[in-house]
């Protein structure tokens, strides 16, 4: 199934995202290996996107929570170790 926003095709789930806030997601979480320059000036290009568009915050808000329903099973499933067997004997896994 093809996804667009207006109209731009969002080849995968980052794309949508971006195309939806109209930003890219970097911006937001950063990117490995960034320098306190770069994150400073990150984050004051994000301050000033808020600042020029307030209710972003709400949309943002909006699809978080939307994302965080639709997977909430899998996000809060409990995480059970698994059993190792060896030789017979039942060892329990690290």
């Amino acid at each position: 199934m093809r996804a667009f926003v207006g109209a731009h095709e969002a080849l995968n789930e980052d794309e949508f995202i971006e195309l939806a806030l109209g930003t890219p997601l970097e911006l937001w979480l950063g990117v490995e290996d960034e320098t306190l320059e770069e994150r400073a000036a990150r984050l004051d290009a994000g301050r000033d996107i808020l600042a020029d568009d307030p209710g972003l915050i709400d949309r943002v808000s909006h699809i978080a929570a939307l994302a965080i329903e639709e997977h909430a099973a899998d996000l809060f499933a409990p995480v059970v170790p698994r059993q190792a067997v060896r030789r017979g004997r039942r060892a329990v896994a690290a």
